[in-house]
Parts: C-alpha cells; sequence; structure tokens
C-alpha cells in the first residue's frame, strides 16, 4: 500500500514539475547522463525531450560564445560540491537562441558528487531589459558630459579631461594650452533680442567655435554662460595663438546680427589665451587662472580681441 501512495506522490509531483515553465533536469554525474529532462525542454529550444541523452549535448547546444566558460564554470562548481547559476545562450534547433539561467543543486555522498539537479529558465525578455538599461545608461553617461543647450561638452567634461590631459603633458614635458573665449556684449544681446534669440545665438556660437580645433584630441566646451573653453593637449603657444584667431574669425563669418554691441555691427568675441609646459611644481589651475586673466585683457583693450601668456 506504501509503494502505491509513493508511486502516486512521485505521478502528482512529476505532473506539477512538467506544469511549470521552469524546465526541471537531472544528471548523473558518474555516467554523466541525463536521468530527466522535462518536456517542457521542446517548446523552448525545438530539441527532443529524448534528445538530451548525454552532458555533452548540453555543452554542444551552448552558444559558441558561452560555450567555454559556462561549461568550465558548472564542471568546477559541480566537482566542488558548490550548488551555482549559470546564464548563457541556448541553441535552439532551428539556429537561434535563448537566454536562459540554469539553477543546479549538487547532490553528494561521502564527499562526492553522485548527481545534479536543476531547473532551466528562459530570461530572455530579462536580457532585453537588461540591454536596454546599459543602453540608457550609457546615453545617460554621455548627457551628463554635454551641455543641455548647445549639444558641446560641458564643465564637467572639460574638468575631467584637463585632469587627464595635465597629467599626460606632464608626464612626457609636452605644452598643453587653453583658449578661453566669451561673447562680447551678450547681456545686452539678451536684453534686445530677448532670451530665444539669445540661447540660438550660444549654438551658433558653439558651433562655430567647434570648427576651429582640428584634432580629435582637442575639446570644445561651453564652460557656462556665454563662455567657452578650447583645450589643446600638446599644442605650442605659437599653434595656440592660430587657433584663437580662427576662433575669432569663424565667430565674426557667422554674421550674427549684434545693434547692441559697443564694438561691432555682429556678435564678435574677447579670447584669452595661456600655454604651459607643466612640472611636478606647476598646479593645474594654473593655466586656466592665466587665460582667464588674458581674457579679462582682451576685454579691457577693446574686446574682440586676443590676448595670450
Amino acid at each position: 500500500m506504501t509503494d502505491v501512495v509513493d508511486n502516486d506522490e512521485q505521478i502528482k509531483y512529476k505532473a506539477l514539475l512538467e506544469s511549470t515553465k521552469a524546465i526541471p533536469w537531472k544528471l548523473d554525474w558518474a555516467t554523466k547522463q541525463f536521468t530527466y529532462i522535462g518536456p517542457q525542454i521542446e517548446e523552448l529550444l525545438g530539441w527532443t525531450q529524448s534528445s538530451w541523452l548525454h552532458a555533452g549535448d548540453w555543452i554542444d547546444r551552448i552558444h559558441a560564445e558561452d560555450r567555454e566558460k559556462t561549461a568550465n564554470f558548472c564542471i568546477s562548481q559541480s566537482e566542488e560540491g558548490a550548488d551555482h547559476e549559470a546564464d548563457y545562450r541556448a541553441l535552439k534547433a532551428d539556429g537561434g537562441y535563448v537566454w536562459v539561467r540554469d539553477v543546479v543543486h549538487v547532490v553528494r555522498k561521502n564527499g562526492v558528487t553522485t548527481e545534479l539537479v536543476g531547473f532551466i529558465f528562459d530570461i530572455s525578455e530579462r536580457k532585453i531589459m537588461e540591454d536596454k538599461l546599459i543602453i540608457l545608461n550609457k546615453k545617460l553617461e554621455q548627457l551628463s558630459f554635454q551641455d543641455g543647450l548647445t549639444s558641446i561638452a560641458n564643465r564637467r567634461s572639460f574638468d575631467q579631461t584637463l585632469t587627464t590631459e595635465w597629467q599626460h603633458a606632464r608626464r612626457n614635458q609636452q605644452p598643453i594650452s587653453l583658449i578661453i573665449a566669451d561673447i562680447d556684449c551678450f547681456k545686452p544681446y539678451n536684453d534686445y533680442y530677448g532670451h530665444l534669440q539669445g540661447d540660438d545665438c550660444l549654438v551658433k556660437v558653439a558651433h562655430a567655435l567647434s570648427q576651429a580645433p582640428m584634432r580629435v584630441t582637442d575639446l570644445v566646451a561651453r564652460y557656462g554662460g556665454e563662455e567657452f573653453v578650447i583645450l589643446l593637449p600638446n599644442t605650442t603657444a605659437t599653434a595656440a595663438l592660430e587657433i584663437a584667431e580662427r576662433c575669432r574669425n569663424i565667430v565674426i563669418a557667422q554674421q550674427i546680427e549684434h545693434a547692441m554691441s559697443s564694438v561691432s555691427d555682429v556678435v564678435t568675441v574677447s579670447v584669452g589665451v595661456s600655454t604651459i609646459t607643466p612640472t611636478t611644481d606647476t598646479e593645474q589651475s594654473l593655466l586656466f587662472a592665466t587665460a582667464d586673466k588674458m581674457l579679462y585683457q582682451a576685454k579691457k583693450n577693446g574686446r574682440n580681441c586676443i590676448e595670450y601668456c
């Protein structure tokens, strides 16, 4: 009577397992033969239930890019008697693949692994969401280094890049130059034309300045308000001055009307330039402080001009 009850319970338990989306399986560790795998496997992957005979069948049905890492991990964990789980791409019979999570319980007797019991879960939708989240986070990270109005680099990006390039210049004893450009008479422009046109002016100037440097290592950023910075690694004072003059001329070439300017009838910029070959004793802040001082001098000297140190 007891055997009949036990058999009934086993049938009920098996029916319960096979009614879930999780796919149960059991493997004899000594022979590496599957002693059971749920029929749901055929619906998920297309491989028939009867085709899962040996652990080799499982390994062969792992995506080539995941196969070695997944197999080595699961085998080592099983030999050590450690329960584990692994996410990998399982190959389908039609040539496609499905992201799955294999959750494995290791059964041991007298300190020796005898069998593995596990469940396979379809995690494809979760992986799609994770991939979308990774892409979104990358976009958010990019945006955190981008000026919201002009779409060029922002002050945070400039500060981080300056630190990196300063250390590189000091280590290699190379000159590093900085250009600070400030739109002349911008407050009167905003007051006269309105903030929307003021924003449009900032965008046009930002895009114009972005055309001045020629190398991918150069950085053009909006430092704040109507002030822009151009960081020029491994650039001599002579080369920096040429780029500064290009900046000044390229802004004028935009021919942005400025009826309230005391300098010109179009938008212009005042420019300060600094070049330093840093030593171990040179403070990084000196590069900006010097260029800023030169900018102030350019404004004092009538605007729409360049001063350098």
